[in-house]
């Protein structure tokens, strides 16, 4: 008997094999009932009859041998991805979903073995059956993965939304506070410190709502209106000077540097820019700001140990730092600061690199004068 015709002349039994690992592995509190267990079972073994009875090519043999993704979504593909939908939301963890996986394949092995198949068909069809059983398990886990990453983003982004409004009412009343004239000097000095902590947690909640939007897909909002882009960079070193009092930051300006962007988004870029180059470089910091025709470019550079080879593809990436920080000052962020750069410089049609060397680093900006 073909692999194929066994799974479904068995698979009541195949079922109630595999229900029971199901179950044991279930948390407990789970509403996930053994009727739904047994119906997700039957879905996936008849998905696997099904596959292996179609005619395969050897180029798609040699597709699924490698997990390549198909071009389009199949039957099968949804049966895993209502599979991994159902663990996920009863509690089952990712090596819940593997281990069902390896309870299934070696299952349905064992019991086949005992109807004595023929050696050479049945090498075959164990081929096909583990290639099935690889592709629901891949396409299962994949669904999953992604859709335990959607669930953080979301938690991510509500958390960081709800924290701007008691965050506002802390900042509003440091601003009160700082105007009352009867307060002490160490008073005054106290509630300048709160003010600070809560605009350097407002950036950071701002930059983690601009991370979750763009991971949950959408679009960075962004208004374009007539602006100056040495202007823009004059008022972000200012702000940086306003942080680190010890930063030397040269500006030099050449060329038409007007066109129109949003003005609130390139000063948080280079904001972001100047700061990371105080607090990995080492010395002087230059802006260059250059106009010609069409395009606008700016460099921020400065010298100091080279970013490490290997942590260049991965640079703007969210998530991620090259190496720690070497200077004092206002903490550090999550790690999302050249990731919003990149974001920042991609919602204006233009595009973001960095060069490294003993020589120093520069980050390269190039943006059209006028983004459509």
């Amino acid at each position: 008997m073909s692999l194929a015709n066994f799974i479904e002349a068995d698979l009541s039994g195949l079922i109630d094999d595999w229900t029971g690992y199901a179950l044991a592995l279930s948390q407990e509190g789970s509403q996930l009932s053994e009727t739904q267990l047994r119906d997700s079972a039957a879905e996936i073994l008849s998905a696997i009859a099904a596959d292996m009875r179609d005619t395969q090519s050897p180029a798609q043999q040699q597709s699924k041998s490698r997990g390549e993704q198909q071009e389009r979504e199949t039957s099968f593909d949804r049966v895993a991805q209502q599979h991994a939908e159902a663990r996920l939301s009863h509690g089952f963890g990712i090596n819940d979903v593997v281990a069902e996986f390896r309870a299934l394949r070696a299952t349905v092995l064992r019991r086949w073995q005992k109807t004595s198949p023929d050696g050479a068909i049945a090498f075959q069809e164990m081929i096909r059956f583990n290639e099935a059983i690889d592709q629901v398990l891949a396409e299962s886990v994949r669904h999953y993965a992604y859709r335990t990453a959607r669930i953080r983003d979301l938690f991510a982004g509500v958390l960081a939304h709800d924290l701007r409004s008691p965050l506002g009412a802390i900042l509003n009343s440091s601003e009160v506070l700082l105007h009352d004239e009867s307060l002490s000097s160490a008073s005054v000095r106290a509630v300048a410190f709160v003010q600070r902590g809560a605009m350097r947690m407002k950036q950071m909640i701002d930059d983690l709502l601009i991370f979750t939007r763009t991971r949950l897909g959408d679009a960075m909002p962004v208004s374009f209106t007539s602006q100056d882009m040495g202007r823009i960079c004059a008022d972000a070193a200012d702000e940086v000077r306003a942080s680190y009092p010890n930063a030397h930051i040269d500006l030099r300006l050449g060329g038409t540097l007007q066109g129109r962007w949003d003005a609130s988004r390139l000063g948080q870029l280079m904001v972001n820019l100047l700061t990371n180059a105080v607090r990995y470089g080492s010395g002087p910091i230059v802006v260059e700001a250059k106009g010609q025709d069409e395009q606008v470019t700016v460099i921020v550079s400065n010298a100091g140990d080279p970013i490490p080879e290997a942590a260049l593809p991965t640079l703007f990436d969210p998530l991620t730092r090259a190496v720690s920080p070497n200077h004092s000052g206002t903490a550090a962020g999550v790690g999302l600061g050249l990731y919003i750069c990149r974001c920042i410089a991609l919602a204006h049609q233009g595009r973001i690199s960095v060069e490294s060397t003993e020589r120093g680093t520069r980050f390269i900006v190039h943006m059209p004068r006028s983004p459509a």
